[in-house]
């Protein structure tokens, strides 16, 4: 049987990990005070390809485990973390891409002649994008958030250890499976031999 000390840590150490990519990528994603501090359009575009690089992450993590047949482990809590991480990981998406249409729009008409309805729509375009980034920032904390309360409950208890204890004391959030125990033998039942006969 193959022994699975350990492996609930590195399973922590992994979610911890992928939070800490969530939290790098938020600092680098600021809300800009004055259209001076917009980012340009190449610094966009590579914030965004690494959101999407980290969307991708955490269905590659899932997908690793859901193919895993282990029959010592159960990576339900795991897996659980990561498709709920989705949620504000895909919010940040839609978010980010709101506010990247905006600098598609101003780098667009950044030369064009001025005029009062163009420095309305720059207005509004940059309104647009201080709401989506201060919203983008807010989901990929949530995403960081929701990783690490995973990694912080999920139970270490060394497989052995989790076998001897009463079902009641067995923690729920483990990613270790109790081995299958075989059905307790039932009475021994001995064929019918006949008495031997005797002659008279």
């Amino acid at each position: 049987m193959t022994d699975h000390t350990g492996r609930a840590g590195l399973e922590k150490d992994e979610l911890y990990a992928v939070a800490r990519e969530f939290d790098q990528l938020r600092v680098q994603i600021t809300v800009p005070q004055a259209p001076s501090d917009l980012p340009d359009l190449v610094t966009a575009s590579r914030q965004l390809a690494a959101l999407t690089g980290l969307v991708k992450d955490l269905s590659d993590e899932v997908l690793f485990r859901a193919v895993d047949e282990d029959p010592g482990l159960d990576f339900g809590p795991v897996i659980g973390a990561y498709t709920s991480a989705a949620v504000p990981a895909g919010r940040a998406m839609e978010n980010y891409t709101e506010a990247y249409a905006q600098f598609g729009f101003l780098r667009r008409f950044a030369e064009a002649p001025d005029s009062a309805d163009l420095r309305d729509a720059r207005a509004s375009a940059f309104h647009v994008v201080q709401e989506r980034m201060e919203l983008v920032r807010d989901d990929l904390q949530e995403v960081s958030d929701t990783l690490r309360g995973a990694a912080d409950r999920l139970d270490g208890t060394p497989p052995r250890v989790l076998a001897a204890l009463s079902r009641s004391a067995r923690p729920t959030n483990s990613i270790y499976r109790l081995p299958t125990e075989p059905p307790a033998p039932g009475p021994v039942r001995l064929a019918y031999t006949p008495a031997p006969r005797y002659g008279r």
